[in-house]
């Protein structure tokens, strides 16, 4: 009974994790700027200090995990991003607001590494779980700008961060009291649940790592320009949606929508196939799509949307896979660590690449470098093929690793 509804928690915790670093936005552009007197120019820099925190606090989060525990660190992300979210509720001030945001980006940093160690722990097949908890994610990205501004609506700004706050604190002693069944149910490592930890050589270990960090880099720079840019492409190159805001947002749900999907789909395949033929099948795709999105225009232009956000999406899962499989499990929040806060820092300084290349030479140019990264994605993966047969479980050994469940 612990297992699947720890799983759960583990979901809704990434689900919370997105929500709460974006539900500023909304209530910066919806209500601050009003309430306040302020421009939404002035209000965006105070939540800089929480998407610093984020990407900045992610190692320590994941080597405290590794020397401690896990799981109580889940605890202390449940209850201390919900804390942190109701004292946000009370600010007063821009100064009050960035530091609450700062202190929600720093216990939002402890997911990334401590809650995706957590799917992967004691998971031959952890595909099909990292996807499912992706999707979770994307999920709270989705809802946080409709749930803030219901909360606008109805009740108030300040809503929006006080009844996910409590929410989060209640899943917090809930979590809580999971590991307690653990314990006095006295459950030991099951010899059906333990975890393939890859014996590589060094040199194979460093050159996947290699990869794995290179890849990370290049798929933020994938990810991130094609979910913050989508709506002004679709505005751009589909004419019959110029002044359109609602039908946009519509097709842009529908491919991020699509994107989920492609995360499912990948991680059933990473279950099944090769973790590289997978990772190359990802990157070519990506090439593809992004080519034909240079040019163009139209219900072609929807398409190409659709088939690069699938692909963008689709790789997401594959990263954390490769490092569950070569990663000692003592190291594993650690590593996850150093790959999420290189995603988070690409992530960061891909907005005004995006703004400068619009600028200056239109979406046209941005789909090139992205097909361009793509292409050095593809190649980077080629490298794995002579390490196939380990990445794909031939040289597996079974390495007791504690399972609570």
């Amino acid at each position: 009974m612990a297992g699947p509804l720890r799983f759960l928690l583990l979901n809704l915790a990434h689900f919370l994790d997105h929500l709460f670093m974006l539900v500023f936005a909304t209530v910066a552009a919806l209500a601050l700027i009003s309430e306040w007197q302020m421009s939404y120019s002035q209000l965006i820099p105070y939540a800089t200090p929480g998407f610093v925190a984020f990407g900045l606090f992610a190692l320590p989060a994941g080597w405290l995990a590794d020397r401690w525990d896990r799981h109580l660190m889940m605890v202390v992300f449940f209850t201390g991003i919900g804390l942190s979210a109701v004292a946000t509720a009370l600010a007063t001030s821009p100064l009050q607001i960035g530091v609450g945001l700062f202190c929600i980006g720093v216990f939002a940093a402890i997911y990334h590494p401590v809650g995706i160690a957590l799917v992967l722990e004691g998971q031959q097949r952890a595909g099909i779980r990292v996807a499912v908890n992706g999707v979770w994610g994307n999920m709270g990205v989705a809802v946080a700008a409709l749930l803030t501004a219901y909360f606008i609506d109805t009740v108030g700004w300040r809503a929006a961060f006080v009844v996910p706050g409590v929410v989060s604190c209640l899943l917090g002693v809930l979590y809580w009291f999971t590991l307690r069944l653990t314990e006095a149910s006295a459950i030991t490592q099951s010899p059906g649940k333990k975890k393939p930890v890859m014996l590589l050589d060094k040199a194979i270990l460093v050159r996947v790592l290699a990869v794995v960090f290179f890849t990370t880099a290049l798929g933020g720079l994938v990810f991130q320009s094609t979910t913050f840019a989508l709506p002004r492409i679709l505005a751009e190159r589909v004419s019959s949606l110029e002044g359109a805001a609602t039908l946009v947002g519509q097709i842009a749900f529908m491919a991020f929508a699509a994107g989920s999907l492609g995360q499912l789909i990948v991680g059933y395949l990473l279950d099944r196939c090769s973790i590289a033929f997978v990772f190359m099948s990802v990157a070519a795709l990506q090439v593809l799509f992004f080519s034909i999105a240079i040019f163009a225009e139209e219900k072609v232009a929807i398409v190409a949307a659709v088939g690069y956000m699938l692909a963008a999406f689709g790789q997401i899962p594959i990263n954390d896979i490769l490092i569950g499989r070569i990663a000692a499990p003592e190291l594993r929040s650690r590593i996850l660590a150093m790959r999420y806060t290189i995603t988070f820092i690409v992530m960061a300084s891909t907005v005004p690449l995006i703004a400068w290349i619009h600028a200056s030479h239109g979406f046209g140019l941005l789909f090139k470098v992205l097909a361009m990264a793509s292409a050095l994605i593809f190649l980077a993966v080629c490298t794995l093929i002579s390490t196939e047969r380990q990445l794909i479980g031939d040289t597996l050994t079974s390495s007791p690793e504690p399972v609570r469940e």
